[in-house]
């Protein structure tokens, strides 16, 4: 008994080594059976899909097919992993499977040796991959970002649109940066540069605005002693290594003021840097006394108020995304 629970622990261990580390430290086997490491895709959008070629789902290939022409070209792969496990819809040699593929789809993009993707003998990638929940046939997706982060998992049916949707949000690197960017609340120790700040105070600066009135004034906080003496009385502000203050006046500039602030954290994300955008401080920082000797360092021009803070620096965590709801989104025909 003893022994079995120690295989059992071993054996959950193994499991949980494999799902924690990167895609990239994960081996495969070409289709002349050539190990290969994934880090060789480093830096691509990749989209995995377990295949067969006896399986009603086969026509996808021709599908596929076509999204890896629209897209090769702007970093994109597919990678084809041919698993007889549902319904024995995927037999022969691998040579047989590609032989199959070429003739009757002519596909270009690589398929690899084939492998199982549930159970004991289940491929390390897949336990990677689907996080627990297995694979429930064949032609089931998964988009993995230039970072190697799981997208997003597609079921069978999914329609190859949807998922050409998500393939252009991760190829183009202003998309890509938009789906990245997440609310950051934890930052290393790590002042960030100067010559950073400017560039992206500048891709701020540079968003619309109404009849070019640019009703804002913006004060971009280096100072490490005010920025620590803030927090002592100030919670909320995340301890930040620099702060990005927004400032508009008191009757208007909302809107504008707005943009500016999302141009400036998408400047940042594509910096590698994390933001937040900060409300609640800002409403303690205008009102209550001890705070007053932040706002008399900002400098704020009469008849304007600080409207919103930008926590920014290098990030110590990675926010997964929250859902959004697509049903609030109606097309007018």
């Amino acid at each position: 008994m003893k022994k079995l629970m120690t295989i059992c622990l071993m054996a959950i261990a193994s499991v949980l080594s494999v799902s924690a580390q990167s895609i990239y430290d994960i081996k495969v086997k070409n289709d002349v059976e050539q190990e290969v490491s994934l880090s060789d895709y480093k830096g691509k959008v990749l989209l995995i899909v377990n295949t067969a070629t006896r399986c009603g789902f086969t026509p996808q290939y021709k599908e596929l097919e076509a999204l890896y022409e629209k897209y090769r070209g702007e970093g994109f792969e597919i990678l084809d992993f041919p698993c007889n496990q549902f319904g024995e819809q995927a037999p022969g040699t691998i040579r047989e499977i590609h032989q199959f593929c070429k003739v009757n789809f002519d596909i270009q993009f690589p398929q690899f040796d084939k492998i199982e993707v549930n159970g004991a003998n289940e491929h390390p990638l897949y336990t990677w991959l689907k996080g627990g929940n297995d694979i429930k046939w064949n032609f089931t997706k998964f988009l993995v970002s230039r970072d190697g982060r799981v997208v997003k998992r597609y079921e069978p049916k999914d329609k190859i649109s949807d998922i050409e949707a998500d393939i252009c949000m991760e190829t183009n690197p202003v998309l890509s940066t938009i789906m990245a960017r997440r609310s950051v609340r934890k930052y290393l120790d790590k002042p960030v540069e100067h010559e950073k700040l400017e560039i992206i105070v500048r891709a701020g600066i540079n968003a619309p605005s109404g009849m070019n009135r640019q009703p804002w004034v913006v004060r971009v906080v280096e100072d490490q002693k005010l920025i620590a003496d803030v927090n002592k009385v100030c919670r909320g502000l995340y301890n930040a290594p620099n702060l990005i203050c927004v400032c508009t006046p008191v009757n208007g500039g909302d809107l504008d003021a707005g943009l500016l602030g999302e141009n400036m954290m998408l400047a940042a994300q594509s910096l590698g840097l994390g933001t937040c955008c900060l409300g609640g401080p800002v409403r303690f920082l205008n009102t209550n006394a001890d705070a007053k000797f932040f706002l008399d360092r900002l400098d704020i021009p009469e008849g304007f108020k600080l409207n919103y803070i930008l926590a920014i620096g290098y990030p110590d965590e990675q926010p997964k995304a929250k859902p959004r709801d697509a049903s609030k989104v109606k097309f007018i025909y």
